[in-house]
């Protein structure tokens, strides 16, 4: 007698209603990206990536742990911890009995301010995103020591407070959670009773794995407009799984790749360099072609909602030095880095940089510029002259490019 076909989409259905029961998340897109990522994992051999998923939250008492508890049910040979080391965590991809499917809780205790970087666990996730990832080891006892390769490839989710390194985020899908309203409702997990009922999905989601594996491995999912790079990588084995099931997941889960990644873009900081970048270009330079450093530091530290004024612990604003430094990161044109250049203003000669030099890093890192009127464009374009100093011409209060215009930045001769 011949089995019944597993109807994918509708499998994939209960796995979303299982995690309503328990979990608020804060998007559609949410319950969209989980219960894909709940099924990749069990596909994890016939992918070559597979995305990292990260519940993130500001505030304890958002629903994270509970999210964790929740996919752990679902997906095959889930391992929970909340803190191992990176030797540990290779020895438990390498155990016999398959994959595993790790699930980090309290990540923040591993990367937050207090935990010391954890650079191994770190290179750990960083590299187990791709098939073929391995790290050299040693084992044995004493001197009867000897080295062997140990695979980090397993599908990860995680749960935290605050962020995680940008280098773990850029491969993760990121579920921003955030404390139930008083109407927002779900139902208390009792681990006694409702563990088997996810571990009956998750036995379903395994034989469903089965009929589609050789489909998804061959699989090249196309990905919606705009999504490259990185985050293809991330979501190409989601889309695959959805495209696998049918029916209305397609759609749903293309729509959730776009939501999530615009989220996640929008809600991440830009690293200092590139922030420092794209203030040079849009709130400092403004279309001059040089500026003085003396120049560049009294605007920096004039901007709103921006870290310049104090950069540090210890509260203290940005420097010529460590302005120099931030830019060295960079290259001119020609590959050289970034560095403070004399200046020909009158019969001196102060250092600044010139937009020639920072042109190509602009073009490379900096987001699109916002769109500006040829007006006000013009206008907002500081002027360097000999004259007064800077710190005479800057207002004491903080205004437009167009009000800053009216009285142009003066370099003392």
């Amino acid at each position: 007698m011949t089995a019944q076909p597993i109807d994918g989409a509708a499998l994939l259905d209960e796995v979303e209603a299982f995690h309503r029961r328990f979990n608020v998340f804060p998007t559609e897109a949410a319950y969209v990206a989980v219960a894909l990522w709940d099924a990749h994992a069990h596909l994890i051999d016939a992918f070559d990536g597979t995305a990292r998923l990260a519940f993130l939250s500001p505030e304890p008492g958002s629903g994270k742990s509970r999210a964790l508890e929740i996919v752990e049910t679902l997906t095959p040979r889930a391992a929970t911890t909340v803190n191992a080391s990176a030797n540990a965590l290779f020895r438990l991809v390498e155990a016999e009995g398959g994959t595993p499917t790790l699930l980090f809780d309290e990540i923040d205790t591993v990367f937050g301010p207090k935990a010391g970087g954890n650079e191994e666990v770190r290179g750990f996730l960083n590299s187990g995103y791709r098939r073929g990832a391995k790290s050299l080891r040693c084992v044995g006892d004493g001197s009867n020591q000897s080295t062997e390769w140990f695979s980090s490839f397993c599908a990860v989710a995680m749960a935290g407070l605050g962020s995680l390194p940008d280098t773990i985020l850029t491969r993760s899908v990121i579920i921003r959670m955030r404390k139930k309203a008083p109407n927002e409702k779900a139902e208390p997990y009792r681990r006694r009773v409702h563990e088997k009922q996810g571990h009956a999905l998750r036995d379903r989601l395994a034989d469903w794995a089965v009929t589609v594996h050789d489909q998804v491995a061959a699989a090249w999912p196309e990905m919606p407009e705009g999504v490259s790079d990185r985050p293809a990588d991330v979501w190409e084995p989601l889309l695959a799984v959805a495209d696998a099931a049918g029916g209305h997941w397609p759609e749903r889960a293309r729509a959730a790749c776009v939501e999530l990644i615009k989220a996640a873009q929008e809600g991440d900081e830009a690293s200092l360099g590139v922030r420092l970048l794209t203030d040079l270009r849009d709130k400092v330079f403004c279309g001059a072609d040089r500026m003085p450093t003396a120049a560049i530091l009294e605007v920096l530290l004039r901007l709103d909602d921006a870290p310049w004024a104090d950069l540090n612990d210890d509260g203290k604003p940005l420097t010529a030095r460590r302005l120099s430094k931030l830019l060295s990161q960079y290259v001119r044109p020609d590959n050289t880095p970034i560095r403070p250049r004399g200046i020909r203003v009158g019969s001196g000669t102060p250092k600044g940089y010139y937009a020639d030099d920072l042109t190509d890093a602009w073009t490379r890192y900096c987001p699109p510029p916002p769109e500006k009127s040829a007006t006000s464009a013009t206008a907002a374009t500081p002027q360097v002259s000999v004259g007064e100093n800077v710190a005479e011409t800057l207002p004491d209060s903080r205004h437009t490019p167009a009000e800053t215009a009216t009285r142009p930045l003066k370099v003392a001769s």
